[in-house]
């Protein structure tokens, strides 16, 4: 399943992220890839040894973390260090998996669950950058507003088309989450949603504690932490 979560960000928080990166340090995005993805990887990313990506990478976790709507969508268990790329000139990045595994600074390994593009620039400020992921229900093109963040499984083949105007900014990272199968964490997500639809309709009905035992009870079952 993907998900759309708008309004990571807020627009201040998006021109403070882009003036900072206007002055990063940026390097060949294929520093941090495999031997798979460095065939068909072609764009820079912000020097993760910089003085300026410590601070970078620090913020957009706490501003995932703040979000209601990814938590209950990813429900993470770990999340790795947000990485920052750019596009421009025609630069691409072919059709790919992400690597099963990552490194963790805390956990030494984390499996990765979930991919997420955090975007940083305007849609109408370039051409091209869209992200393309396969799925069962065929190919899907997702090209958000800045500050918003999409997700999407990490096993899905998906690709950056060519930006052929303008510059494409965003952040990624990987989430391992609490529940592995994809089946299973959208399940709890339709239920937590409906739960949060209930209250926000009819307060707190008499229906609400038994439909919160069920979404608590499933998570227990299925959870890994």
């Amino acid at each position: 399943m993907m998900y759309h979560i708008p309004g990571v960000l807020s627009p201040q928080d998006v021109a403070w992220f882009r003036e900072q990166l206007d002055s990063a340090e940026w390097i060949d995005g294929r520093a941090t890839t495999g031997v798979q993805g460095a065939q068909v990887k072609n764009n820079q990313q912000v020097d993760t040894q910089s003085e300026r990506y410590a601070a970078l990478h620090k913020e957009v976790l706490a501003a995932v973390n703040s979000s209601a709507l990814f938590f209950a969508a990813a429900l993470p268990k770990t999340i790795s260090a947000p990485l920052f790329n750019r596009y421009q000139n025609a630069e691409t990045y072919g059709f790919h998996v992400d690597g099963a595994v990552r490194s963790h600074p805390e956990s030494g390994w984390m499996r990765t669950d979930l991919s997420a593009t955090l975007f940083l620039s305007d849609p109408d400020s370039y051409e091209g950058g869209e992200l393309r992921v396969n799925d069962t229900y065929g190919q899907h093109a997702v090209k958000l507003p800045a500050g918003d963040l999409v997700l999407y499984p990490s096993s899905s083949l998906h690709c950056v088309t060519p930006v052929t105007r303008g510059v494409r900014i965003a952040s990624f990272m990987w989430i391992q989450s609490m529940i592995r199968d994809d089946k299973k964490r959208a399940m709890l997500f339709e239920l937590d949603k409906n739960i949060q639809s209930l209250k926000a309709r009819h307060g707190e009905s008499a229906e609400i504690p038994s439909l919160l035992n069920l979404y608590h009870n499933l998570l227990r079952e299925w959870s890994e932490i």
